[in-house]
C-alpha cells in the first residue's frame, strides 16, 4: 500500500458538490443493479456496513491522485490489473499471494524497459458484482435473476442461490478488508522488495517460454541496486516497498454509499472502500445513478469508453465528472475491439484535446474482443489483445495524445482461458483449466508477455 503523501485536500483543488449527497443517485435512474426483496434487510445491511472501519484512507486516496496526475504528463505508466470479478471462495492466501506476484513482476518489467516509475493497481478487493447483459438466465425452460456477483447472489443455479441478499455485501466487505489486509502485511513485511525480486516467482515459471528474458532482467535489476547502494555506502530503503493501490467496478450503488464517508481536515466525501472507482460503459448514461454518484465523490475515478461513444456524448462525461480540470482526477478507459479501435478511437482523442481537458487514458484491450469458441467457452484471443494495445499507442502518437496505461484481467494462475500467447493455447486447451465465473483472463505467462509487449512497442515508438 502507498506511503502517504503531503497533498492535503484543500477546495482550490476539488470544490465541493453542494447539490449532491451520497444518495442522490437514488433519484436517477439506475441500472445493472438487482431487485432486493426485502427493503427493510437492504437498509439493515447498509447501516451496518456504515458502522464498519473504511478499507483505505483519504490521504491514500490523494497520493494516488497525484501519481495519476504524473501518468497524465508522461512521468508515469498505470499498470491495472486483476480478476474479472472476485469470488469468496477464492479470497486465500495462495490466490492474493500469485495476484500480487504477476502485477510486481508485470511492473518490474515495465520500469526496466520504459524507464518510468509504474503506479500499480490492482483490480480486487472489491471487485465483486459484475454488470449482466440480461436480467434472467434461462435454463431447460427456467428463468432466474442472472448471477450479478458473490456480492449479490451465488453462480448456482436454483431460486434461493440467484435470489439477491443484501447481507452478501456485509461478506464482500469482510473479505475485501481480509485481502487488503494480506496485501498491505505482503508489502510492508518486504516481499516487494527489490533486492530481492526472485522472490516474486510463480512455481512454474522456469517452465514458461519468457522465463529466460526475465531472469535476464532480474539480473540486471540486481546489479544495478547493488551498484546504486555501494557508490551511496548504504542500503537503500525505498526499494524494499513500494506503493500498492485497489480498485472495483463501483457498480452496486447500495454498497459504495453505505462506504462514502467525510473525513476530518478534508472537504468533500470520499468512497473509502477503495481508492480508484471506475464506472462501467453500460452505466455511464449522463443523467444516470451512476454517474450522478460518481461527480460527488473525492476520489479519482475513471469511465469505460466504448466503440458507440460519440465525441460530444465523451465531453459532456468528462464536463461531468471533471468540471475543474484538476490533474489526476479522471480516466478515461477506452475499449473498443482491436477491429473496431482505428474507426472510432480517434475522434474521441481529438475532441478530448480540441478542448485542453486533462485526462489519463487507458487502454482496456480485454472487453472489446471477446467472443465465444464453438465448443461454447468464452474467450479471448491473445493476437487481439496485442493488436489493439499496439493500434491504441500508434493512433495516440498520430493524435498527439498519450497512452499513459493499461486496464487487464488477468491472474496468477495457470488458467487456459484466453486464445493463443506463447504457447499457443488452442479450444482444446480452453477445457484443460477454465476457472473464471464470468470472463476470461490471462493468465502468467500471457500477462508477463503483455508487459514486455508494451515494453517492446514503446521502445520502438521511441526510436
Amino acid at each position: 500500500m502507498p506511503a502517504v503523501s503531503a497533498i492535503t485536500a484543500s477546495r482550490s483543488e476539488s470544490p465541493e458538490r453542494t447539490d449532491w449527497t451520497p444518495f442522490s443517485w437514488r433519484s436517477r435512474p439506475g441500472v445493472q443493479m438487482p431487485v432486493y426483496p426485502d427493503a427493510t434487510a437492504l437498509a439493515a445491511a447498509q447501516d451496518e456496513l456504515r458502522t464498519l472501519p473504511p478499507l483505505v484512507t483519504s490521504r491514500e486516496i490523494l497520493s494516488l491522485q497525484q501519481q495519476l496526475a504524473e501518468a497524465q504528463e508522461g512521468k508515469r505508466f498505470l499498470l491495472q490489473g486483476g480478476d474479472c470479478a472476485e469470488t469468496f471462495a477464492e479470497c486465500s492466501s495462495d490466490t492474493i499471494t500469485n495476484r500480487l506476484k504477476v502485477l510486481l513482476q508485470m511492473s518490474l518489467v515495465l520500469v526496466h524497459g520504459l524507464k518510468l516509475p509504474v503506479v500499480r493497481v490492482g483490480r480486487f478487493a472489491g471487485q465483486y458484482a459484475k454488470p449482466r447483459s440480461a436480467d434472467l438466465e434461462t435454463r431447460d425452460g427456467v428463468s432466474l435473476p442472472s448471477y450479478r456477483g458473490d456480492i449479490v447472489n451465488s453462480p448456482d443455479f436454483t431460486a434461493t442461490a440467484r435470489e439477491p441478499d443484501p447481507r452478501r455485501m456485509i461478506k464482500a466487505h469482510a473479505r475485501s478488508a481480509m485481502t487488503m489486509n494480506f496485501v498491505r502485511s505482503l508489502i510492508d513485511g518486504g516481499f516487494a522488495d527489490l533486492h530481492h525480486p526472485e522472490f516474486w516467482e510463480l512455481g512454474w515459471v522456469e517452465q514458461s517460454p519468457h522465463a529466460a528474458d526475465y531472469q535476464r532482467m532480474v539480473a540486471n535489476i540486481g546489479d544495478a541496486v547493488r551498484f546504486t547502494e555501494t557508490l551511496a555506502g548504504r542500503k537503500m530503503q525505498s526499494l524494499s516497498r513500494v506503493d500498492f493501490y485497489t480498485s472495483h467496478e463501483a457498480l452496486l450503488l447500495p454498497y459504495e454509499e453505505a462506504q462514502t464517508r467525510r473525513v476530518p481536515r478534508a472537504d468533500g466525501w470520499f468512497n473509502l472502500s477503495t481508492h480508484f472507482p471506475w464506472i462501467g460503459m453500460r452505466t455511464a448514461a449522463p443523467e444516470g445513478a451512476h454517474l450522478e454518484y460518481f461527480r460527488g465523490i473525492r476520489n479519482p475515478v475513471a469511465v469505460k469508453v466504448g466503440p458507440s461513444v460519440t465525441p460530444d456524448a465523451l465531453l459532456r462525461l468528462v464536463d461531468a465528472l471533471n468540471p475543474e480540470d484538476v490533474p489526476g482526477r479522471l480516466g478515461l478507459i477506452h475499449r473498443m475491439g482491436a477491429g473496431h479501435i482505428a474507426e472510432t478511437l480517434p475522434a474521441l482523442l481529438d475532441a478530448v484535446k480540441r478542448e485542453g481537458r486533462r485526462v489519463l487514458w487507458i487502454c482496456d484491450p480485454m472487453h472489446g474482443n471477446t467472443e465465444s469458441t464453438s465448443n461454447g467457452y468464452k474467450t479471448r484471443r491473445f493476437a487481439n489483445i496485442r493488436s489493439e494495445i499496439e493500434q491504441a499507442f500508434d493512433l495516440h502518437a498520430a493524435a498527439g495524445t498519450r497512452l499513459g496505461g493499461v486496464h487487464l484481467e488477468m491472474t496468477g494462475e495457470n488458467v487456459t482461458e484466453c486464445l493463443g500467447g506463447a504457447r499457443e493455447l488452442t479450444e482444446i486447451d480452453l477445457q484443460r483449466d477454465y476457472r473464471s465465473t464470468v470472463d476470461p483472463r490471462l493468465n502468467y505467462e500471457q500477462a508477463l508477455e503483455i508487459a514486455m509487449l508494451i515494453v517492446k512497442k514503446r521502445g520502438a515508438m521511441a526510436a
